[in-house]
């Protein structure tokens, strides 16, 4: 259903993709585009199997795949952060992604519009020094990697290279709200923050977990006069009948 209203704000190649490929878009991804191509902060609340990836990721691919006059820097490239917990999570994002790029791409030939290849890498502590280094060279447009990872970046001069990050998905931001894990990461969030040159969308996602205020004011943190940065939450949860 490639006309479904929610999918308008997306590019022609984009629909033309996912209306092949899916008959419509979930619950999340309805109550979810809206707010994260508005560019709120983003908190989506939804079971394993719902589309919440998808939902995160669309709108930043469908930037990342169409176009612009603007100039990009080579040595600073990299536009999209995703963040799991998980290494496992990690890789399977990474296996998942080049599925749709390869969609649009098609799509975009079908089309005959233009379609720009994004740069997809991961970084983890499993990542050699050879591929960390090729990486500090020839930064990537969407990096997935994990928070200790993320902080090693931030100590770096490989720090140079996130100065254009404009989104940030966490992935499972749940399983960090409560732990000290989670506490460092959003401390390498407002590092990042300082060095970006505007102030990157945040967008979380979690599974079915309350209070959902309370992931979101994690999620969204305080800005500089101390004051809560708003959240959208995305409630797309399945409620159990007793």
């Amino acid at each position: 259903m490639a006309d479904h209203p929610v999918l308008e704000g997306f590019s022609p190649a984009v629909r033309e993709w996912f209306g092949a490929s899916f008959p419509e878009p979930t619950p999340p991804q309805v109550q979810g585009w809206p707010a994260i191509r508005s560019g709120a902060h983003t908190l989506v609340c939804a079971p394993t199997g719902s589309g919440k990836t998808l939902t995160a990721f669309l709108s930043s691919i469908d930037r990342l795949v169409t176009p612009t006059d603007e100039p990009i820097d080579p040595k600073a490239r990299t536009r999209v952060l995703y963040i799991s917990p998980l290494r496992a999570l990690a890789f399977d994002v990474e296996k998942n992604l080049r599925s749709p790029l390869m969609g649009i791409r098609l799509a975009a030939e079908r089309l005959g519009v233009p379609f720009v290849e994004p740069s997809v890498a991961m970084r983890t502590g499993d990542t050699s020094a050879k591929d960390r280094q090729a990486l500090s060279r020839r930064p990537v447009d969407l990096l997935i990697t994990t928070p200790e990872s993320l902080y090693l970046m931030l100590t770096s001069e490989v720090r140079s290279t996130l100065v254009n990050v404009d989104t940030i998905i966490i992935d499972e931001i749940h399983a960090m709200a409560t732990t000290k894990r989670g506490a460092h990461l959003m401390l390498s969030l407002e590092r990042l923050e300082r060095l970006t040159k505007k102030p990157p969308q945040r967008i979380g996602l979690s599974a079915t977990q309350r209070p959902l205020e309370e992931i979101a004011h994690f999620l969204g943190g305080h800005q500089a006069d101390g004051r809560r940065r708003p959240v959208t939450i995305v409630d797309a949860g399945v409620r159990k009948t007793l």
